[in-house]
């Protein structure tokens, strides 16, 4: 079955938090491993921004499903979604802020950098 697909390029946190209930959301992290050693999402899956086109057989899965990536601020992850949605994946959305802003809006736990 089809997830109604977003129009909206990017979700806030608080969009997020609500958006976690579901089984079937990928949260993708498409920083770089040494940023993600430093802080991550619990549950986030890291495919850095460079390898996504060749890793796109990965997310396949995901292509009809909502599927959220974050970056630090949310410039990269914004950039990934534009490519995702070109490839076909119409649920893709970013994480407006980034985890930065998830630190700061939803847990503090997650360290700063």
């Amino acid at each position: 079955m089809t997830s109604p697909q977003p129009s909206s390029l990017e979700v806030t946190t608080a969009e997020l938090v609500q958006m976690r209930s579901d089984a079937n959301l990928l949260l993708l992290d498409c920083r770089e491993p040494d940023e993600y050693e430093i802080a991550r999402i619990e549950g986030a899956q890291l495919i850095p921004m460079r390898e996504i086109p060749e890793r796109l057989a990965d997310l396949e899965p995901w292509r009809e499903q909502p599927l959220v990536v974050h970056c630090h601020h949310g410039v990269r992850s914004l950039r990934v979604v534009e490519f995702l949605r070109s490839k076909g994946f119409a649920g893709a959305q970013s994480l407006a802020g980034g985890i930065e802003a998830w630190s700061l809006e939803v847990d503090a736990g997650v360290p700063r950098y």
